[in-house]
């Protein structure tokens, strides 16, 4: 049960990656007079999303599976379009090497916003929280003895969740791109190797930590951070060109996309199951509990 929870979670969240470029690329490419409507839509039923996960807070896995959904549509559809509508409205050209587009306007825009994230980045910094990476610089600062927060809470796992995947997909963005840069490092340079290969090791040691959770709800929030870490050393070897990205030519791949959406369908459903089933047997303890004293 251990092992399954943590391979349901890491797998949804790992197929959510390529679909959210595939999602951005068939925007841009099926809607291209009405570009920026569409995206608008897309962040809209993202909103819808989370909305709903808020008002079934009461159940934890419906709540984070549509947190995390809302979160990858929001993302595309209001965050990164807002970047490529700047990027077209002040004209600003790709970054080219070797006559091939490396880095897109939208990310060369995206880059300007790394201190609006080290400001929110103060908000985890400063409040209780259970990331592990928060915890270590306040246990390292001394200041979890004077962060406080209002304890017997019903916290909103659709709220956190959709705010964990925003928050850490810009961040590693964000650390791609200034390594990416010449003028700091460059896609060869040994800092973009250490980047590369350290998020693979943080990210097995990630996966050997998610696979002993047993919540799937805490699974999924758990698979965010694993799954975004290792994408830094998927989207490394695609700046390297290792592979082929195909999720970002779907009309050319579109039976390979349709199969990874085929098998996300897939393992969502497997997962309410899963998470209806352990509710059952939950209930149903209870009940004997209940009947035996």
């Amino acid at each position: 049960m251990k092992v399954k929870s943590g391979l349901f979670a890491f797998v949804i969240v790992l197929l959510l990656m390529p679909l959210g470029h595939t999602l951005m690329v068939l925007t841009e490419e099926l809607f291209p007079n009405s570009m920026f409507i569409s995206a608008g839509v897309v962040g809209f039923i993202g909103l819808g999303l989370l909305v709903w996960g808020t008002l079934i807070n009461h159940n934890k896995w419906g709540a984070t599976i549509l947190g995390l959904l809302a979160g990858v549509l929001v993302w595309t559809g209001w965050i990164e379009f807002s970047f490529v509508w700047i990027a077209k409205k002040l004209e600003v050209p790709p970054l080219m090497e070797n006559g091939e587009v490396a880095t897109k306007p939208e990310y060369l825009i995206m880059m300007s916003s790394i201190g609006l994230l080290a400001t929110f980045g103060l908000m985890f910094f400063f409040s209780k929280t259970n990331c592990q990476f928060f915890n270590w610089f306040q246990r390292a600062f001394k200041l979890r003895s004077v962060i406080s927060f209002k304890e017997g809470h019903e916290k909103p796992m659709a709220l956190i969740t959709f705010i964990e995947l925003v928050m850490i997909v810009w961040t590693f963005y964000i650390v791609l791109l200034l390594v990416y840069d010449k003028d700091i490092a460059g896609d060869r340079h040994p800092l973009t190797y250490l980047v590369a290969f350290g998020s693979l090791f943080w990210s097995v040691y990630l996966f050997v930590q998610l696979i002993k959770i047993q919540k799937l709800d805490y699974a999924i929030r758990y698979a965010i951070p694993t799954v975004v870490i290792f994408w830094n050393f998927v989207e490394v070897l695609g700046r390297w060109d290792m592979f082929k990205e195909i999720w970002v030519h779907p009309k050319e791949h579109w039976l390979e996309v349709g199969l990874i959406t085929a098998c996300l369908v897939l393992f969502v459903v497997l997962y309410v199951r899963e998470s209806l089933l352990t509710g059952r047997q939950k209930r149903m303890s209870v009940h004997r509990g209940a009947l035996e004293s």
